[in-house]
């Protein structure tokens, strides 16, 4: 650290380096893209995903219950419909997702085929770039693999739609495979633990894979693959305006290539304000029961949530991951199905109690913050997503990149869908509200 430059970025938060409030106002100038009614500024046009979570009735936002649609389909029906024997269905929403429509059985089947086709990574990739250099942080190492696989690509920066579609189809495949190697790798070279390395199976789905890698004895669960599968699929896309996909869209507006769009748009990710929510609120939620136990009494997880919004406990932030969301306010529906799934899962693995708390601390976050502040809000995906990867003994470490894994098939279907319907760089404005001054030679400088 140092004294000087600490005096300086003081210095810069005051006089004429202040941009004082009222100019947002004054210049009509959206914070953070919203508009005064907390709604999103609109920045481009899709047929990919629909978030819904209030409607405008004359001008007026009004709140209702979330609602998500892939490609016009309701995920809670691909969901709840779903064929009692297909227990996987992230590969189905991927074919959704990108080609606009649900698959045939021979369609599905062929499509599964690309993709396990490019599961293995190229040759001595493994052992050069993964177990080679490890990483304490393994949202920064899949970045630098993402952007690795440019270097083994013949054509890298061939950005046309197809050629797009294709390299997309691979990272989609290979990143599973490549999360599980470095997070082995990692807890190896830093925490001292055994090695192994499974190959990746091309008669697994993704779901299957991701358990199988991780696992030493290579075991899972029926159940526990299809609660993974759920949430990869939940996971999949969020519409053009979320900031991982809207990072990686601005990016290709430029004209580079996909490996450097993906690359930024994991680094979008992994910050807790998105992606990163999921491990913040397990971080949160650990110390609640630490603070309180699980048999805590309603007022006395009444009392610690107000402690959390006084700022006064976890990061003294005031907020309260897992509860709020940037669109849905009466329902998100996505956490509606993995509340369930947690439900389910909890009674086989024996961890109702944990179930059970959670369920009575979103009840009494929300109707808190509702009193306080007389908003709407309600627990969002994150809330229960990193329950239900710690009851699939996934490391926490993962948790954000399981979101990865999943939305990496969004990221593809609005990069393509940009260049074939857009094509123009994103390139928004921003209003100076500076003075202006003469330039002074350094010798006349007081």
């Amino acid at each position: 650290m140092s004294e000087f430059i600490d005096g300086f970025i003081e210095k810069a938060k005051e006089g004429n380096n202040r941009i004082e409030n009222e100019l947002y106002s004054k210049y009509d100038v959206k914070k953070g893209l919203r508009n005064e009614d907390g709604t999103g500024v609109l920045v481009g046009l899709t047929k990919i995903a629909d978030v819904v979570g209030y409607k405008k009735i004359n001008g007026k936002k009004i709140d209702c219950d979330g609602e998500l649609y892939y490609r016009g389909i309701n995920v809670s029906d691909i969901i709840n419909r779903r064929e009692p024997n297909q227990r996987f269905l992230f590969e189905e929403t991927c074919f959704l997702i990108l080609f606009g429509y649900l698959p045939n059985s021979e369609e599905l089947e062929n499509f599964k085929k690309e993709l396990s086709n490019r599961y293995e990574l190229p040759p001595y990739y493994l052992e050069s770039k993964i177990l080679g250099f490890p990483s304490k942080n393994l949202m920064n190492k899949l970045q630098q693999e993402v952007l690795m696989l440019y270097s083994y690509d013949s054509d890298p920066d061939n950005i046309s739609a197809l050629a797009t579609m294709y390299k997309g189809l691979n990272l989609i495949a290979k990143i599973p495979s490549i999360v599980c190697y470095a997070y082995r790798t990692k807890v190896h070279y830093f925490d001292k633990e055994s090695l192994f390395i499974h190959q990746i199976r091309p008669d697994l789905s993704i779901a299957e894979n991701i358990l199988y890698l991780l696992r030493d004895h290579k075991h899972f669960t029926p159940k526990e693959a299809e609660v993974l599968d759920m949430c990869l699929v939940l996971h999949a896309d969020h519409g053009g305006g979320n900031n991982s996909t809207f990072t990686n869209v601005v990016i290709s507006s430029t004209g580079t290539d996909i490996y450097s769009s993906f690359a930024g748009a994991i680094g979008s990710l992994k910050g807790p304000k998105h992606g990163g929510a999921n491990l913040a609120v397990m971080k949160q939620m650990q110390l609640v029961i630490d603070e309180i136990g699980l048999n805590a009494s309603d007022e006395q997880i009444k009392q610690v949530i107000d402690k959390i919004l006084s700022k006064q406990f976890n990061d003294n932030s005031g907020l309260i991951y897992g509860i709020g969301h940037a669109v849905y306010t009466l329902s998100d529906p996505r956490c509606i199905i993995l509340k369930q799934q947690c439900k389910d899962l909890a009674v086989e693995k024996g961890r109702e109690a944990e179930y059970d708390f959670y369920h009575r601390f979103e009840q009494l976050a929300t109707a808190e913050i509702k009193k306080r502040k007389n908003i709407n809000v309600c627990a969002n995906v994150d809330f229960y997503s990193g329950l239900i990867y710690d009851m699939l003994c996934i490391p926490t470490e993962l948790y954000t990149l399981m979101f990865v894994v999943g939305r990496t098939v969004g990221w593809l279907a609005h990069n393509i869908e940009n260049k074939l319907y857009s094509g123009r760089i994103i390139r928004p404005a921003a209003k100076y509200v500076g003075e202006t001054y003469d330039y002074i030679p350094i010798d006349k400088r007081k």
